[in-house]
Protein backbone atom coordinates (compact mmCIF):
# COMPACT_ATOMS: atom_id res chain seq x y z
CA UNK A 1 0.00 0.00 0.00
CA UNK A 2 2.84 2.34 0.79
CA UNK A 3 4.35 1.72 -2.64
CA UNK A 4 1.08 2.59 -4.38
CA UNK A 5 0.76 5.77 -2.32
CA UNK A 6 4.36 6.72 -3.12
CA UNK A 7 3.74 6.27 -6.85
CA UNK A 8 0.55 8.36 -6.60
CA UNK A 9 2.46 10.97 -4.59
CA UNK A 10 5.15 11.22 -7.28
CA UNK A 11 2.50 11.59 -10.01
CA UNK A 12 0.72 14.34 -8.06
CA UNK A 13 4.05 16.07 -7.43
CA UNK A 14 4.99 16.06 -11.12
CA UNK A 15 1.52 17.32 -12.09
CA UNK A 16 1.73 20.08 -9.47
CA UNK A 17 5.14 21.19 -10.70
CA UNK A 18 3.92 21.21 -14.29
CA UNK A 19 0.78 23.17 -13.40
CA UNK A 20 2.74 25.81 -11.53
CA UNK A 21 5.28 26.16 -14.33
CA UNK A 22 2.55 26.60 -16.96
CA UNK A 23 1.08 29.62 -15.17
CA UNK A 24 2.24 33.10 -16.03
CA UNK A 25 2.99 35.56 -13.28
CA UNK A 26 0.64 38.16 -14.78
CA UNK A 27 -2.28 35.78 -14.42
CA UNK A 28 -2.58 35.11 -18.15
CA UNK A 29 -2.09 31.38 -17.79
CA UNK A 30 -0.66 29.68 -20.91
CA UNK A 31 -0.67 33.02 -22.70
CA UNK A 32 -4.09 32.24 -24.16
CA UNK A 33 -5.56 35.62 -23.25
CA UNK A 34 -4.93 37.08 -26.70
CA UNK A 35 -7.08 36.61 -29.80
CA UNK A 36 -4.51 34.34 -31.47
CA UNK A 37 -4.23 30.62 -31.09
CA UNK A 38 -6.86 28.93 -28.96
CA UNK A 39 -8.55 32.14 -27.84
CA UNK A 40 -11.97 30.81 -28.80
CA UNK A 41 -11.47 27.71 -26.65
CA UNK A 42 -10.98 29.44 -23.32
CA UNK A 43 -10.58 33.05 -22.42
CA UNK A 44 -7.58 34.23 -20.43
CA UNK A 45 -9.72 34.49 -17.33
CA UNK A 46 -11.12 30.98 -17.77
CA UNK A 47 -7.65 29.51 -18.20
CA UNK A 48 -6.35 31.33 -15.12
CA UNK A 49 -9.30 30.07 -13.08
CA UNK A 50 -8.79 26.52 -14.33
CA UNK A 51 -5.08 26.57 -13.53
CA UNK A 52 -5.69 28.15 -10.12
CA UNK A 53 -8.26 25.49 -9.20
CA UNK A 54 -6.07 22.72 -10.55
CA UNK A 55 -3.14 24.01 -8.50
CA UNK A 56 -5.28 24.17 -5.37
CA UNK A 57 -6.61 20.63 -5.83
CA UNK A 58 -3.16 19.20 -6.56
CA UNK A 59 -1.66 21.04 -3.57
CA UNK A 60 -4.40 19.63 -1.33
CA UNK A 61 -3.75 16.11 -2.63
CA UNK A 62 -0.02 16.59 -2.14
CA UNK A 63 -0.48 17.62 1.51
CA UNK A 64 -2.97 14.81 2.19
CA UNK A 65 -0.69 12.16 0.67
CA UNK A 66 2.29 13.56 2.58
CA UNK A 67 0.43 13.28 5.88
CA UNK A 68 -0.84 9.76 5.12
CA UNK A 69 2.64 8.56 4.16
CA UNK A 70 4.13 10.14 7.30
CA UNK A 71 1.53 8.44 9.50
CA UNK A 72 2.02 5.06 7.81
CA UNK A 73 5.81 5.23 8.19
CA UNK A 74 5.79 6.66 11.70
CA UNK A 75 7.01 3.53 13.49
CA UNK A 76 9.03 1.90 10.74
CA UNK A 77 12.45 3.08 11.87
CA UNK A 78 14.71 0.73 13.82
CA UNK A 79 14.81 2.86 16.96
CA UNK A 80 11.09 3.51 17.15
CA UNK A 81 10.22 5.93 19.91
CA UNK A 82 13.80 6.92 20.73
CA UNK A 83 15.39 10.29 20.32
CA UNK A 84 18.86 9.92 18.84
CA UNK A 85 20.07 13.00 20.73
CA UNK A 86 18.78 11.83 24.13
CA UNK A 87 20.99 8.76 24.42
CA UNK A 88 24.76 8.62 24.04
CA UNK A 89 25.96 6.40 21.22
CA UNK A 90 26.94 2.87 22.13
CA UNK A 91 30.71 2.40 22.39
CA UNK A 92 32.18 0.74 19.37
CA UNK A 93 33.62 -2.70 19.97
CA UNK A 94 37.39 -2.46 19.80
CA UNK A 95 39.07 -5.59 18.57
CA UNK A 96 42.75 -6.29 18.90
CA UNK A 97 44.62 -6.71 15.63
CA UNK A 98 45.23 -10.31 14.67
CA UNK A 99 48.62 -11.69 15.69
CA UNK A 100 50.74 -12.79 12.77
CA UNK A 101 51.37 -16.51 12.61
CA UNK A 102 54.73 -17.56 14.04
CA UNK A 103 57.23 -18.71 11.41
CA UNK A 104 57.79 -22.44 11.36
CA UNK A 105 60.57 -23.53 13.70
CA UNK A 106 63.80 -24.62 12.10
CA UNK A 107 64.54 -28.28 12.60
CA UNK A 108 67.02 -28.93 15.37
CA UNK A 109 70.47 -29.96 14.18
CA UNK A 110 70.92 -33.63 14.62
CA UNK A 111 74.04 -34.90 16.37
CA UNK A 112 75.60 -37.68 14.47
Amino acid sequence: MTTALLILHICVTIALIGTVLIQRSEGGGLGIGSSQGMGAFMSGRGTANLLTRTTAVLAGLFMLLSLVLAILNRGSSTGAGHDILAQPPAPAAVTAPAQPAAPPAAPAPSKQ
